[in-house]
C-alpha cells in the first residue's frame, strides 16, 4: 500500500512524474492508434486492431475522427510544455498546483472520453466530457497567465539577463505573450468549432488549404491549426533556453524578438479571415521568431563545445 501511494505521489505531485504519465499516454495511443494507417495498416495490421479492440470506424466520419485524435495528442503535448514551465519559473505554488491539476484532469478527459467517442460508437456524453476537458485546460491556460505575469515577478537587477531598464523580466514577458496568445488562438478556433452540425461540417486542412474558396470558419480552422503548431514551439524554444540558463548579450537580443514575434505570428494567423495579405504578417513574425530561436541556437552550441573540451588544455577543432 505504501508503495502505491509512493508512486501515485510521484506520478502526480512531482514534475518528472506528471511528464512521464503524459509521455506514457501519448506513447500508448500513437503505438495502438498508428496501426490503423501507413504502411502498418497496408500489412493487414489495421483490421487485426479494428476488430480486437472493437472499433467502429465509419468512413463518413473520418475526417471528426482525425480531429479528435490529434486534439487529444496535443492536449497532452500542452500539458507536458505547463508542467515544464512551472518546474522551471518561478511561480507561486497556488498557481502551479492549480494550472498542474487542471491540466492533467483536463488532457486525460479529453484523450480518454475524445477517443472514446471518436471510435468506439458515438456515446454523446464522451464528447460531453471531451469538450470539458477542453475546458478544464483553457482555464488552466488563464490561471498560468495570472501567474506569469511579468510585473508581479521580481525585478532582474543580473546585467546577464534581458531585462528593461526597471528591471522587467523580458523572458518571463515572453512566457507571459506566449500564454496569452496561446489563450486567444485556442478561442480562434473554438468559436468557429462551436458551429459543427449547424452547417458547417469537418474537414482536414490539409485538404482544402490550396482551395481559392474558403469561408470564414474554413480560414479560422486553418488559422488555428498553424498558429497553435507554432506557439508550442515557440514554447518549447522558451522551455529550451530556460533550462539551458539561456543569458548574456545573445539572450538580450533574442527575448525582444520573441516577444515581438510572438505577438506579430499570431496577429497574422488571426488575421487570415479578414485580410488577403495575412501570410506577410505571419512571414515577418516568424522571422523574428526563427532569430531568436538562433540566438539559441549559437548560445548552446557555444556553450556544449566548451563543457565538452572543459578537460582539455587545447582542444582542436575536431574534438
Amino acid at each position: 500500500m505504501q508503495f502505491i501511494q509512493t508512486r501515485f505521489n510521484y506520478l502526480f505531485n512531482s514534475t518528472k512524474g506528471l511528464i512521464l504519465v503524459a509521455v506514457a499516454m501519448i506513447g500508448m495511443v500513437t503505438a495502438v492508434w498508428g496501426m490503423l494507417s501507413g504502411p502498418v495498416a497496408e500489412m493487414g495490421v489495421r483490421e487485426v486492431v479494428i476488430k480486437a479492440l472493437g472499433m467502429q470506424l465509419v468512413q463518413a466520419e473520418r475526417e471528426g475522427r482525425i480531429i479528435i485524435l490529434y486534439h487529444a495528442i496535443a492536449m497532452a503535448v500542452v500539458a507536458i510544455e505547463v508542467y515544464m514551465i512551472n518546474g522551471l519559473l518561478a511561480l507561486k505554488p497556488i498557481y502551479k498546483t492549480a494550472t498542474n491539476a487542471l491540466m492533467t484532469v483536463g488532457y486525460l478527459l479529453s484523450m480518454i472520453f475524445g477517443l472514446a467517442f471518436a471510435y468506439f460508437g458515438q456515446n454523446w456524453a464522451f464528447h460531453g466530457l471531451f469538450i470539458a476537458g477542453q475546458t478544464l485546460i483553457f482555464f488552466a491556460g488563464v490561471l498560468l497567465a495570472i501567474a506569469l505575469w511579468p510585473w508581479s515577478a521580481p525585478r532582474i537587477t543580473d546585467k546577464d539577463y534581458a531585462h528593461t531598464p526597471g528591471g522587467l523580466d523580458l523572458e518571463r514577458a515572453a512566457f507571459f505573450t506566449m500564454a496569452m496568445a496561446t489563450l486567444g488562438s485556442a478561442l480562434f478556433g473554438a468559436i468557429p468549432g462551436a458551429y459543427f452540425g449547424n452547417g458547417f461540417e469537418a474537414f482536414l486542412a490539409e485538404d482544402i488549404i490550396r482551395s481559392p474558396d474558403k469561408t470564414l470558419f474554413m480560414k479560422s480552422i486553418i488559422g488555428h491549426l498553424h498558429i497553435m503548431l507554432t506557439l508550442i514551439a515557440i514554447a518549447i524554444t522558451l522551455i529550451v533556453g530556460r533550462w539551458l540558463d539561456f543569458k548574456g548579450i545573445l539572450h538580450k537580443i533574442a527575448m525582444p524578438l520573441m516577444i515581438l514575434g510572438t505577438i506579430v505570428i499570431s496577429v497574422g494567423a488571426w488575421s487570415v479571415v479578414v485580410v488577403a495579405w495575412a501570410h506577410t504578417i505571419i512571414y515577418v513574425g516568424s522571422v523574428l521568431v526563427m532569430l531568436a530561436a538562433l540566438m539559441l541556437v549559437i548560445f548552446g552550441w557555444r556553450k556544449f563545445i566548451h563543457e565538452g573540451t572543459a578537460g582539455i588544455e587545447k582542444p582542436t577543432i575536431g574534438q
